[in-house]
């Protein structure tokens, strides 16, 4: 490094390199300018200086720098390095790489640019590059501890464990027989326990055993031997070894569900569907009562028998579990037992235990059977339970009146106010839920769960302004709504994208899916700095479940979310593009006064919004600062409303970019693929259409939107006109061949196979509701009869066993689909207004079919009174929520 510099310079030089390494930039910069000013076409100077720019954000300058330094200098490897070095800094990894190996070509053997570059082919998963480059570094640098492990972590990434054993055995034939010393134990275990785990990969049980054991001495981390000794017994099938193994890890920690299942493995008791024998559940029985005698402290040894036992077996230890928790107050106790719920004869075994608990605790004021008297807080947690229940049930009559019983009980209780709010969301009563959480909030201001979930009912409820005010109570002053962006924020951007979606604000919603997006991005790149980290502290384990995480993060849930929410707002803007005369005629239609408001309001938010990236500019560029020389500036968002996100030309190429992720990591979920032929139905790219189509029928053939799709699928190309181009004839010849694939459309029509649909799922209201529209959509004369279809749906009761009646069939969301439907597909709106009556009848508590117990009527009656005495309340919806018991 500049070596065609005269000895003054060259130790300018060095200067500017050790100034960039420390950060302290503006001392770099400093000496770059002395060197310039004798040598201004010193390619390495101009590059070091442009190098030191970025790092105080001044990106244009530093770019042009960098790449005039190259210019004067190509042959120089320190150029194409910092020219790499600006392009990683960008996220630009690709260019970068490219950059690196020119570097390489010229300085074959530099160990930086390799391990640079090592680390961003292991960040784009250029595993046979990773690979060849860690060779290369263990070549030059084979003292280095880290060049043999980094050697070996390549091969297993590019599914050679084999060969990364292989290495890890040559490594450790380098040390002497007193290694590791005292200071690296921890580091040498973790590559012990590394190594061992790779020969489990192999399937070389055996072996991997026989290493564990022989390494015991020189592993620290005792825990993890133990378990994977343990594991390695039950896959060799010495089960009796296995089993004391357990019971000692149990000894250790008895609530670790895994080592309960391990103990079940080794005594021939497990199974993987959970379905047990009669004789296996009573020796199932059998084990956990005496392992609950042993550790009489554990939840799990108590909870785990609740998965497989039934009847009268089932309903002594939930009695046994239950009393307890509810002694204690547990407010989590209904979470932990809502899985037994998806068996209905449990759920049943439940509901009538916990009654006979409360009608017991009621009378004599104790449990039944015992002649100790229970604290008062015993039947406020069983009312608590009971309405959790209930609600659990959809009986939400009923889970009101005991969440209402209990407040009388004891109204102070914060979780009591939150259980009353998610009954009356999942009632359909969004305002009431978002008010009583809210009263739940102001009881105890410092709680940031209960804020939270205030914040996410009110969006719920579609009350953003307040909900946004709500949450920026727990960020730092000053810019609140970046805090919850850099926060990531990710459940709060979700339900406002939401919202804002069942606004019909396109671009506020579309702004928040696609900031999900960028965490995602964020996240991805966050593993960068771990890839030099995890070698160096021998973490490898945990590294290289790192890297699989990362590798299957866009399968997340809530980027599934985001993406298809995002998909979604691309499609309905494809669908209804408001054009800028269309923008101008909505301005026209305003009153002048309204109309020079608005006006003047788009003008002040330009303008602020060009002076704040104005300033930021100026403060970038500004001398002095910090004392690297670098401000923290953060960048201003110049699009906070998605306006700009509105103007693309081409919504449905914008949506492709989402769904090819969605595509590559989320294949396996019905959403991915109706999205999918949504959008490609709409760019007429029949055939990807198709392969959609085909994933759908694969995943859910009977699915009712599954159905939407193969009819329209079908009645479009039939009506297509006839082929002319040889492209054309193509596709003909592969929809015809393809059609007969479809069992549903086998000599039949597509009205016959609508009928065959409807005929097969005649007790279910979405199936009907699909096959109605599909009969509309195939004969637009036969309106009548599709509405008709609808509307002679029957809400059949799913079960009876309840001691307070049945439960109904219908959903809500169901229900309101429908009713969307009609609205949309039908255009008819005497039978929506039906439909939402008799559903209001169904639904009482529901506003959005404003039905007789809801806010949005209830709030109407309570205010009129005030109107007649000329006052109206401003708080009538808190008011009359807490009049909603039943």
């Amino acid at each position: 490094m500049g070596a065609s510099l005269p000895p003054k310079e060259a130790n300018l030089f060095k200067l500017i390199v050790k100034s960039y390494e420390i950060k302290q930039y503006k001392k770099g910069l400093k000496a770059a300018d002395a060197i310039l000013k004798k040598f201004p076409n010193h390619g390495e100077t101009l590059s070091m200086k442009g190098l030191t720019l970025n790092c105080m954000d001044r990106k244009p300058e530093a770019y042009e720098l960098v790449k005039l330094g190259l210019k004067n200098d190509l042959k120089s490897h320190v150029c194409w390095h910092v020219f790499g070095l600006l392009y990683r800094s960008d996220r630009d990894y690709r260019e970068a790489i490219k950059c690196y190996r020119n570097a390489l070509r010229i300085d074959p053997d530099n160990i930086e640019i390799l391990r640079d570059l090592s680390l961003l082919q292991a960040q784009m998963r250029d595993l046979a590059g990773f690979v060849e480059t860690r060779q290369r570094l263990l070549t030059l640098k084979p003292n280095h501890r880290m060049n043999w492990i980094g050697f070996a972590v390549s091969h297993h990434l590019n599914s050679n464990a084999s060969k990364a054993i292989d290495i890890l055995e040559a490594y450790e034939g380098t040390l002497e027989d007193d290694y590791p010393p005292e200071s690296e134990r921890c580091e040498h275990g973790e590559m012990l326990l590394y190594k061992v785990s790779l020969l489990e990969e192999c399937g070389a049980f055996e072996k991997a055993l026989e290493e564990l054991r022989r390494k015991e001495s020189k592993i620290v981390d005792k825990i993890s031997y133990k378990e994977m000794e343990a594991s390695l017994l039950v896959k060799l099938n010495f089960l009796e070894e296995g089993e004391k193994l357990y019971r000692v890890l149990l000894t250790m920690n008895p609530d670790n569900y895994r080592y309960y299942e391990g103990l079940q493995k080794c005594v021939g008791l497990h199974s993987e569907t959970g379905q047990y024998s009669s004789d296996e559940i009573d020796k199932l029985d059998a084990l956990y009562k005496s392992l609950a005698e042993q550790y009489t402290w554990s939840s799990a040894v108590k909870r785990i028998p609740l998965d497989f036992l039934h009847g009268e077996k089932f309903r002594d230890a939930a009695d046994n579990y239950v009393r307890p928790l509810l002694t204690k107050g547990v407010p989590s106790l209904f979470s932990d037992l809502s899985s037994l719920y998806d068996h209905a004869d449990k759920a049943d075994i439940l509901e009538k235990l916990v009654l006979s608990l409360e009608e017991s605790l009621k009378k004599t004021g104790g449990y039944p059977g015992r002649s100790e008297k229970e604290p008062p807080s015993t039947l406020l947690w069983t009312l608590f339970y009971l309405s959790q229940h209930y609600d659990r049930r959809a009986q939400y009559d009923v889970a009101l009146a005991k969440i209402e019983e209990a407040l009388q009980h004891t109204p102070t209780v914060i979780d009591l106010y939150s259980v009353k709010s998610k009954i009356l969301k999942h009632a359909g009563d969004f305002t009431a839920a978002a008010a009583l959480v809210d009263e739940a909030r102001c009881m105890d201001l410092a709680d940031r769960y209960v804020n939270s979930q205030c914040v996410k009912r009110m969006l719920q409820a579609d009350q953003v302004p307040l909900a946004e005010k709500t949450a920026v109570l727990f960020t730092k002053d000053g810019e609140q709504h970046t805090n919850l962006h850099d926060m990531q924020c990710m459940w709060y951007e979700l339900a406002s994208g939401e919202s804002y979606f069942r606004q019909g604000d396109l671009g506020r919603s579309l702004k928040n899916f696609v900031t999900v997006e960028k965490h995602y991005a964020d996240i991805t790149e966050d593993q960068f700095d771990f890839h030099s980290y995890c070698l160096r502290k021998m973490t490898l384990r945990s590294y290289i479940e790192m890297l699989r995480f990362q590798d299957r993060l866009h399968a997340h849930a809530y980027f599934r979310k985001a993406a298809t929410g995002a998909i979604r707002c691309y499609i309905k803007l494809f669908d209804t593009p408001k054009t800028s005369k269309e923008e101008n005629d909505d301005l026209a239609k305003l009153p002048a006064s309204q109309k020079k408001k608005m006006r003047q309001k788009q003008r002040k938010a330009e303008a602020r919004a060009k002076k704040e990236e104005e300033v930021k500019s100026e403060e970038a560029h500004a001398g002095g600062g910090s004392k690297y020389g670098k401000r923290n500036v953060k960048a201003v968002d110049l699009d906070p409303h998605g306006d700009k996100l509105l103007q693309t030309e081409d919504p449905l190429m914008e949506a492709g970019k989402y769904l090819k992720l969605l595509q590559k990591h989320s294949s396996d979920y019905l959403d991915t693929h109706l999205v999918s032929f949504e959008v490609n139905m709409r760019k007429e790219k029949i055939l990807l259409a198709l392969q959609a189509l085909k994933h759908l029928v694969q995943l859910d053939a009977e699915n009712p939107d599954t159905h939407r799709c193969l009819i329209r699928f079908f009645q479009k190309m039939a009506s297509r006109p006839a082929p002319t181009t040889d492209t054309e004839k193509l596709i003909l010849g592969v929809l015809e061949a393809e059609r007969l694939t479809f069992s549903q459309l086998q000599n039949k029509s597509l009205m016959e196979a609508n009928a065959a649909f409807l005929e097969q799922h005649k007790d279910s209201l979405m199936h009907r509701a699909a096959a109605a529209e599909m009969m509309y959509c195939l004969e637009p004369n036969k309106k009548p009869e599709a509405i008709k279809l609808i509307e002679a749906s029957i809400n059949n009761p799913v079960s009876s066993n309840g001691p307070l009646g049945p439960v109904k069939e219908w959903k809500l969301k169901d229900c309101v689909a429908v009713h969307k439907i009609i609205k949309a597909a039908f255009d008819d709106q005497d039978a929506a207004l039906r439909w939402k009556n008799r559903c209001a009848e169904e639904f009482p508590y529901s506003t959005y079919f404003e039905g007789s117990l809801s806010s949005a009527v209830t709030a109407n009656k309570a205010s009129k009174p005030n109107a007649e005495n000329g006052s109206i309340s401003l708080n009538g919806t808190v008011d009359t929520m807490k009049n909603l018991a039943i």
